[in-house]
């Protein structure tokens, strides 16, 4: 029989879900992208406040991120965390059709995974067992952190570094599954490797110096004279030489990644004036710290390269150094085994109209169910971890990427995967567009019973946590062991940040003109 304290997890979630869907669809509509989710973190942060926690805003430093705690007395400091970012190029309406929200651009902010849901979720689970400890006198304490710009790693490392996880007994990492057989279960073994992104930004400071001058015109930048390359041609030759020279950085027998954005080019017109700033933005995903810093070393010598071709100087900046996760396998099977009593999302009724009907825009045939087995499915994590390594190389430990990972070395942590909203393909080798999932999660019944989930599981998980001393005492003796002793033990891996907040870059954003409010920088067409 279920404790009455877990019963009422459950039932002040089915009592709330409606609350949950509205406040998931405000953050997915806002649609903001890394490190300007100022509405966003504005939400959560009066949400929060508004149900009784105490909230530091711009935690560390970051503007968009906050640090929320509400205690019920001495016990276990629990934590988790809300992200909200969304991605650019991604605006996609709640819609069965293809189409941006309304009034913007398609190349503006949508939420993919969705981070919108991920927030809601956690905070779902975090609120229910709030109302939990209240009704009960449960002692402990919940804290909850916003954590923006995870499409860039970009808070985790600094809130790591900062000291923001020091206090915590546990913590809880929910995502909505991104790929299979990582659905509806928690993480075993295999957790996410390390992610390493940088910004080279090239400067031609002194274009007057390239080449011979032209005596015969007192002007140092003729029209008529051969100009200095610049810093376009810079990011260009950068660009160029990373390409060529990837397959020398890592073996390509593993599962890696490296991928690449041009935040700024030229800043000129198109007139004979070298290009005078340009930054090129890279974003690493290997399975280890020393194959990340071959990495970086390679990309160094390439920037180095490519300003001295273009007459530039060149900078580098830090974005985010992220570690690799560690397991615990006692947060994982108590957190699965919450899973189970939660149940995996059940996509019904409404949900399963809309899937149809997106399934006929596309000239498909309307299947009587849409939706992938796997996202209403549960699978135990050893099971996924079996599978899972069936892709893998023995010696890798590691695979992908996601910051979650800081929290693991600062407290026993847990991964969390349920089931999003998913179709099943019509045919082998078909795949849907992209905006399929991104309109799917912001359905609100379809995106709906993820959330449901997710509050229900991390809800009971928290109160196994505060409930049961041993329990959580073996977690953290297992922390304990993997790390070597413990925070500083001898296999703990401190921080890797060493760098102030990347928040003064040009991050794609809404802006405000004679055109409309919280338009995107790049214009809707008229």
């Amino acid at each position: 029989m279920i404790p009455q304290e877990k019963q009422s997890v459950m039932n002040w979630v089915e009592e709330n879900k409606r609350a949950l869907s509205d406040w998931n669809q405000i953050i997915w509509h806002y649609g903001e992208t890394a490190w300007r989710e100022y509405r966003s973190a504005a939400w959560y942060v009066e949400r929060l406040r508004a149900e009784g926690f105490t909230v530091e805003e711009g935690s560390a430093g970051m503007p968009t991120a906050f640090c929320a705690t509400w205690s019920n007395g001495n016990g276990p400091v629990i934590g988790g965390y809300a992200e909200y970012d969304a991605v650019p190029g991604n605006c996609q309406a709640a819609d069965t059709v293809e189409r941006p929200r309304d009034g913007l651009s398609k190349y503006a902010g949508g939420h993919t995974d969705p981070h919108s849901a991920l927030g809601i979720g956690s905070l779902g689970g975090f609120l229910a067992a709030k109302a939990v400890m209240e009704k009960y006198n449960l002692k402990g304490t919940l804290k909850f952190l916003g954590e923006p710009a995870e499409k860039v790693r970009g808070s985790k490392p600094i809130h790591a570094a900062k000291g923001y996880y020091d206090d915590m007994d546990a913590a809880i990492s929910f995502h909505p599954f991104y790929m299979l057989p990582l659905c509806n279960t928690t993480n075993w073994n295999t957790h996410c490797a390390v992610a390493y992104a940088v910004i080279y930004t090239f400067t031609c400071d002194q274009p007057q110096t390239w080449g011979s001058t032209n005596d015969d015109s007192p002007i140092p930048a003729s029209h008529a004279a051969a100009r200095a390359p610049g810093a376009t041609d810079a990011v260009v030759t950068m660009y160029t030489l990373s390409k060529m020279y990837r397959e020398h950085m890592l073996s390509n027998s593993m599962g890696w990644s490296m991928n690449e954005t041009i935040l700024n080019a030229g800043q000129a017109t198109a007139d004979n004036i070298p290009a005078q700033m340009a930054q090129i933005q890279y974003f690493i995903r290997v399975p280890d710290i020393d194959m990340a810093e071959n990495v970086m070393r390679i990309l160094d010598q390439n920037a180095e390269s490519a300003a001295r071709a273009a007459h530039c100087s060149v900078k580098r900046e830090w974005v985010a150094k992220s570690r690799y996760g560690l397991a615990n396998h006692t947060m994982a099977d108590v957190t699965y085994q919450n899973l189970v009593l939660a149940g995996a999302p059940k996509f019904e009724g409404k949900a399963i109209e809309y899937a149809q009907e997106i399934q006929r825009n596309l000239g498909l045939e309307p299947m009587d169910k849409p939706y992938l087995e796997a996202v209403e499915t549960l699978i135990e994590p050893q099971e996924a971890e079996r599978l899972l390594r069936e892709t893998l190389p023995a010696w890798q430990e590691h695979f992908t990427s996601d910051d979650y990972t800081e929290y693991c070395w600062h407290a026993p942590t847990v991964r969390l995967y349920i089931g999003r909203p998913a179709l099943k393909s019509p045919k082998p080798g078909y795949s849907y567009p992209a905006w399929v999932m991104n309109a799917l999660g912001g359905i609100r019944e379809c995106i709906d019973p993820m959330i449901v989930s997710a509050s229900k599981t991390i809800g009971l998980t928290i109160v196994d946590l505060l409930t049961q001393p041993d329990l959580l005492q073996k977690a953290k003796d297992e922390f304990v062991e993997r790390t070597g002793g413990g925070i500083n033990g001898k296999k703990w891996i401190a921080p890797l940040c060493d760098y102030e907040p990347p928040i003064h870059f040009r991050w794609p954003e809404y802006v405000t003109t004679e055109r409309g409010k919280n338009q995107w920088v790049i214009p809707a067409a008229e």
